[in-house]
């Protein structure tokens, strides 16, 4: 009985171990005859003597080389080891040639201004042609190397070009310092989604921006299309770094939303993609009234071409949420110490004949003309605002919106302005040349739009809020060669050098 008992516990054990060895190897990925299928495809022998095995532990330790020189080690480590390191680019794509399409396509980057390098484009192609000459794989060892060494470049080649294509070689945060567009970037779904395409050409084909605008400058790269007054390596330039800003997608596809470009001193009023009221702006200054950016080497140890001028005005996005008409300028403490103070000390009635008021401590100063301007630090020790006017720097009204650089959209009483053709000239805020125009684009008829209206021609101005109930989109951005409504290719000075900054950055990507 004892022997009985005995056998079937020993049995028992037996069929549980049993058990869990089936558990365990329906648990681990089935790879491919990796070697079978290499064959197939390149008819060379010596990969017939790839045991499967022996390649994934020689992929596992290849990949723990190599990863520190990976864009997206993590992204790559986490995905092989899920796949118990079976190279999945090479089963599903080397068959039929899709492979040897997917590499031409990367190897043609440059009619979007990429330098197929960027990917190690050499690299793959010369990779692609070893393991289909017969001469060049000789042996087992090198038949595990070359097949790991391509397995890794397309992996990195197609996730780095997908990235590209979506969302920009580069993250416009990291190139700029006054950059607070919302603009996304590559996650772990568009990553994997090359691995997980049934066919990598049409996948690559499909992830190429579409938008009329990025055709029309592509065309005129691949065109060797030149700008007047530029040379055909400026025109070059140019057109890449512009269409490295339209991958970054920040234009809304619909509605209505305003949208300011910086380099054009222009606004415009879209809806539905169209423009129905445009108009000249005034912009924050540059590094120099005459930069014209001519696309010199950028610099990166020049801390003044890193690190924007402080009245330039910035890359944002928000919403317009007001406006105050008869605004009442709150003088930021720069131009106080820089302007306000250096001018009250020259001319006693400076302040009163500009309707400036002075504050201390919270409290309005009633005789500020007894104050010796000339000291130091006058500027921060006082408050200014300037009352509502015909003289106000603010004009009859501004147009407010969210934004951490206390920018806004505003009239000017300096209407002369508007007749130059360089008009980077603010402190950084936008002054429009048609505030009543742009209040009925965003207000449109009714009662807070004939208020605005009667508000901004009245004797004795006082400032009043009024709310835009449908809060309207507003972009203020930089772009300095685009395809205007009638075809034609308009190029805008380089007022900020941000080409520069751009185009030098793309270029430490190869």
């Amino acid at each position: 009985m004892k022997l009985k008992n005995y056998t079937s516990r020993l049995y028992l054990a037996c069929l549980v171990v049993f058990i869990a060895i089936l558990v365990f190897q329906s648990c681990k990925k089935s790879h491919s005859d990796i070697g079978k299928e290499v064959f197939k495809e390149t008819r060379n022998n010596v990969f017939k003597e790839v045991e499967t095995g022996v390649f994934v532990a020689k992929f596992r330790e290849a990949f723990a080389k190599k990863e520190s020189g990976f864009k997206n080690p993590k992204f790559l480590r986490a995905f092989y080891e899920q796949n118990d390191y079976e190279p999945v680019l090479l089963m599903k794509h080397l068959p039929a040639g899709k492979l040897r399409e997917a590499v031409a396509t990367i190897t043609n980057a440059g009619t979007h201004g990429i330098d197929p390098e960027v990917f190690k484009s050499k690299k793959l192609n010369s990779l692609l042609a070893t393991i289909y000459d017969k001469k060049a794989v000789k042996s087992v060892d090198e038949a595990y190397n070359v097949l790991i060494d391509l397995e890794l470049a397309a992996a990195n080649a197609f996730t780095d070009y997908s990235n590209a294509l979506q969302f920009g070689l580069i993250s416009p945060r990291k190139i700029y310092a006054q950059y607070y567009i919302n603009t996304k970037r590559p996650d772990s779904a568009s990553f994997l989604a090359v691995f997980n395409t049934p066919d990598i050409k049409v996948f690559l084909d499909s992830v190429q921006p579409k938008s009329q605008e990025y055709i029309a400058l592509q065309k005129a790269l691949n065109g060797n299309f030149i700008i007047p007054s530029k040379t055909a390596e400026e025109s070059d330039r140019i057109l890449k770094v512009n269409l490295e800003r339209l991958r970054w997608k920040n234009r809304p596809a619909d509605g209505k939303y305003v949208w300011v470009n910086i380099p054009d001193f222009s606004l415009d009023v879209m809806e539905n993609n169209k423009s129905v009221l445009k108009m000249k702006v005034c912009v924050g200054e540059g590094r120099g009234k005459e930069n014209i950016g001519d696309l010199k080497e950028y610099d990166e140890n020049d801390l003044k071409k890193d690190r924007y001028f402080n009245r330039e005005t910035p890359q944002l996005n928000s919403l317009i949420h007001s406006v105050q008409v008869n605004p009442i300028w709150n003088i930021p403490e720069s131009i106080a110490t820089n302007e306000i103070t250096k001018h009250a000390s020259n001319d006693p009635h400076y302040l009163s004949n500009n309707n400036i008021d002075v504050f201390k401590d919270g409290k309005k100063v009633e005789d500020p003309e007894t104050i010796d301007w000339s000291q130091s630090g006058a500027g921060k020790i006082y408050a200014f605002k300037q009352r509502p006017g015909e003289d106000n720097s603010l004009g009859k009204i501004k147009f407010l919106f969210a934004n951490q650089s206390s920018v806004y959209l505003h009239d000017t009483p300096a209407k002369e302005m508007f007749k130059q053709n360089m008009r980077a000239v603010s402190h950084g805020c936008v002054r429009v040349e048609q505030p009543l125009e742009l209040a009925n684009a965003l207000f449109g008829a009714g009662n807070k739009y004939e208020l605005i209206k009667k508000e901004m021609s009245a004797t004795n101005p006082e400032a009043k809020d009024v709310v835009l109930k449908d809060k309207v989109p507003v972009y203020l951005v930089y772009y300095t060669c685009w395809q205007d409504s009638n075809g034609k290719i308009q190029y805008r000075n380089d007022i900020y050098g941000q080409d520069e900054v751009l185009y030098t950055y793309m270029q430490k990507m190869i």
